[in-house]
């Protein structure tokens, strides 16, 4: 069976709370609240909402010196690292970082110049926090906009850079980049560009992606391609409303793209005109079974004679049908014959024999998985 290639963009460790981000680290899933940060309570509430879906860091906003006073409070009440998000006042920067955070994002095109910078990041390097230093098309430097002619990916990462540097002459490397955008091609170009010149652990997103659902196609169709390339340590979908569906829809971009693989997979046929067996009810009732489950198994229940066969042998556990019975596949052999009313039964079954084989399974360091999974 083919075993698909995979390498990570390799990327300096940076700690955040108690998550490791870059370096061979899962890719951290993160939102951010819709609430004022001063109101404790509903920021916490929703914060909770998030952790419950799978968060894994959160950030907020902290525009006003009253947001900056509650950090503390907030952070002894939830149980993910807390990063504050500064956008034009430095002053709020300098003042958040008063207060028990894990991190601070600040947009360095719109801070105030190259002074104030500093004296963020000299006061983040004495606390010994890290700093996600968040370029976006949006906001960049008036310069720079000028060099190029429009906020194109070269002159975004020269942003990046530049800052990088300036960081870095302060004695400062606890530093995260991202390079944002609303338009698609210009996130995958500048990703990719700035990998080539940097190892700084990338938070990745689309930016001012708009409204579910195609806000999620919109991201899975900006963040997939330099996923593949190895390319991310953090991310964020950003979806207008609730936040708390960014972080499913997280995960499933990474589950999709094989960088982070949480939960089985189900693959079903379309259902054509050669359907022959009840497959709507059959995954229906795999999904309800399956919930909950954490196993890395990919499960494939195929309804025809056509193209069943070859693609349920591709998966570690499949079923071609037709006519009310079919045959599963484990591994890409055959195991058994089962009728329809016993297919549910039966791959539940033989999940369970794959799961127990891959634990018993010897570690081999030179071995290649179908896909790079990280079950964490």
């Amino acid at each position: 069976m083919y075993e698909h290639p995979f390498k990570r963009h390799k990327t300096r460790e940076v700690q955040v709370g108690n998550r490791v981000f870059g370096g061979n680290n899962p890719i951290w899933v993160q939102s951010m609240t819709t609430t004022d940060t001063f109101d404790v309570e509903a920021t916490v509430a929703q914060i909770h909402r998030l952790e419950e879906a799978g968060c894994e860091l959160v950030r907020v906003t902290v525009p006003k010196p009253e947001d900056a006073a509650a950090l503390g409070e907030i952070k002894k009440r939830i149980g993910i690292p807390l990063i504050c998000d500064i956008h034009f006042d430095y002053k709020m920067a300098l003042a958040a970082l008063d207060h028990p955070v894990d991190k601070i994002r600040i947009n360095p095109g719109n801070i105030g110049g190259h002074e104030r910078f500093r004296q963020v990041v000299r006061k983040a390097r004495d606390r010994g926090l890290p700093m996600r230093i968040g370029v976006n098309a949006g906001s960049l430097e008036r310069d720079l906009v000028e060099k190029y002619g429009y906020p194109c990916p070269p002159a975004m990462v020269e942003s990046a850079l530049r800052y990088i540097e300036i960081a870095e002459a302060e004695g400062y490397h606890s530093i995260i980049v991202s390079l944002k955008s609303s338009d698609v091609q210009t996130v995958v170009e500048a990703y990719r560009l700035y990998a080539k010149q940097a190892d700084y652990p990338t938070h990745i997103g689309v930016t001012e992606a708009g409204k579910p659902p195609y806000a999620i196609i919109k991201s899975a169709c900006g963040l997939a391609p330099i996923l593949l390339d190895g390319i991310g340590d953090t991310i964020r979908i950003s979806l207008l409303g609730d936040p708390v569906p960014e972080v499913a829809a997280a995960f499933d971009i990474l589950q999709a793209t094989g960088r982070r693989v949480r939960k089985p997979e189900l693959i079903a046929c379309p259902t054509c005109g050669r359907l022959a067996i009840d497959l709507e009810k059959i995954i229906a009732e795999l999904e309800k079974r399956l919930e909950g489950r954490t196993t890395p198994v990919k499960v494939s229940v195929l309804g025809c004679v056509v193209n069943g066969p070859g693609e349920a042998r591709e998966a570690d556990i499949g079923i071609a049908a037709g006519n009310g019975k079919g045959v599963i596949f484990r591994n890409g052999e055959i195991v058994r014959h089962v009728v329809e009313a016993e297919m549910v039964d039966a791959l539940l079954e033989e999940i369970e024999i794959w799961e127990r084989e891959q634990a018993n399974k010897p570690a081999d360091p030179h071995a290649r998985r179908k896909l790079p999974l990280v079950n964490a």
